[in-house]
């Protein structure tokens, strides 16, 4: 049910939205450990898709070592079902460009085919997925990740995934407050999306374990340095697990 809506009986709008229980739950977290509420925060992972995260997707097809971002698929294996089970919205943010590009500028687009072959954006894989493109195979989950009703799914079309893209609408209509950030690549459109949320006002947690690169390793480090220094808070993945499979065992009342 989506919480941002008004109620109208016997001839009268109530502009109140309707309450909310809060369901703060403790979490170790740097620089400082937090309390955040379940009620006011969704977990938001970015690109784990086949063309960055698969053997024969894009990453890989250029020469790409993807098995650094194995360790954040089976983090999320566990981490999303059970922030599905203590009532935390999962948002899928997937690369899923327009086939024609037509929203896709021309530095975005270098980027992905910097010697210009013609191998980036939009590009026909032999598989015959075409790259970062709606609907196709390469813009789809890794194998292992499984999207269920009641999650959300956003297309974005740049680094960040509050641009040019309804994610910032979403979550202001669910009534979040907190963003739980994980997925790939942490340095880059992970941290992009996280700098945008807290420059947006939300609070902003990058997941550690749940979130890799396949760059250096000292990308991720400093992604986790500027998110500390700058920007919000990270944690553990295994610390978030623990957290909402308590909160989800409250939630039931067991």
């Amino acid at each position: 049910m989506n919480p941002n809506r008004w109620t109208f009986a016997e001839g009268r709008v109530d502009l109140r939205r309707p309450p909310r229980e809060p369901r703060p739950i403790e979490l170790k977290a740097l620089p400082a450990p937090v309390t955040a509420d379940l009620a006011r925060s969704a977990l938001v992972v970015v690109d784990m898709q086949n063309d960055f995260c698969t053997e024969g997707g894009w990453l890989h097809s250029i020469g790409v070592d993807v098995s650094p971002l194995a360790p954040a698929i089976e983090a999320l294996r566990s981490l999303v079902p059970a922030a599905r089970a203590a009532g935390v919205p999962i948002v899928w943010l997937n690369w899923g460009n327009r086939e024609d590009q037509a929203n896709v500028p021309p530095g975005v687009a270098h980027v992905y085919d910097p010697e210009g072959r013609g191998a980036g954006i939009g590009a026909v894989m032999p598989n015959g997925s075409t790259v970062l493109t709606k609907g196709s195979w390469g813009a789809a989950l890794v194998e292992g990740l499984t999207a269920e009703a009641g999650d959300l799914h956003v297309d974005k079309y740049r680094m960040s995934g509050f641009w040019d893209t309804p994610l910032d609408s979403i979550l202001r209509n669910l009534r979040v407050d907190t963003l739980f950030l994980a997925g790939v690549n942490s340095d880059q459109c992970v941290s992009s999306t996280l700098v945008d949320g807290a420059c947006l006002g939300y609070d902003v947690v990058l997941v550690d374990g749940a979130s890799a690169t396949t760059s250096p390793a000292f990308c991720h480090e400093a992604t986790l340095y500027n998110t500390r220094q700058c920007y919000g808070f990270s944690c553990d993945s295994a610390d978030l697990l623990a957290a909402l499979s308590a909160a989800s065992n409250q939630k039931d009342g067991s």
